[in-house]
């Protein structure tokens, strides 16, 4: 890490955890995780941390509705290599506005940050692409669930 990086994970407020390993489907040609990858862990890391939140996302389409994809920011530290393990670590910031955005930090089996994914939700209907500024009571308890993090059991 260099210096001025900050993790998110410094804060007291605890994760959702989503483990990955890098397989062979998930490498370009030089058995390096693949750009895209990271976003499809990133969506992975966000339908399980709101299904554990209470919210399966199939319970969204079937209201017509949709967390879509706004912003997108990928910053990467160090490669993440086939056969490596690692922990997707993800908070739900502060809603700013009708936007929701989820931090995602990717650690190594070694600790070491590989990576910083931030993608920002926004509620739309699907049929008609409005965005819902009201958001259905079982979505804002999870979406709330997801801003305090996981209950220890």
């Amino acid at each position: 890490m260099s210096p001025g990086d900050t993790l998110v994970s410094d804060v007291t407020q605890r994760p959702w955890v989503c483990r990955k390993q890098v397989l062979p489907q998930h490498t370009d040609h030089a058995g390096v995780l693949w750009h895209g990858a990271y976003v499809a862990w990133l969506e992975e890391a966000r339908v399980e941390a709101l299904d554990a939140a209470g919210l399966a996302y199939a319970e969204l389409s079937d209201q017509g509705l949709e967390l879509m994809v706004v912003q997108l920011d990928l910053s990467y530290r160090r490669p993440l290599r086939l056969g490596e393990c690692a922990e997707l670590r993800s908070w739900l910031k502060p809603t700013q506005g009708v936007r929701h955005p989820f931090h995602t930090e990717f650690i190594a089996a070694d600790g070491s940050l590989a990576a910083i994914g931030i993608v920002t939700l926004a509620l739309v209907e699907r049929g008609r692409g409005r965005v819902q500024r009201q958001q259905p009571a079982k979505l804002a308890a999870a979406l709330e669930s997801l801003r305090c993090g996981p209950r220890l059991i």
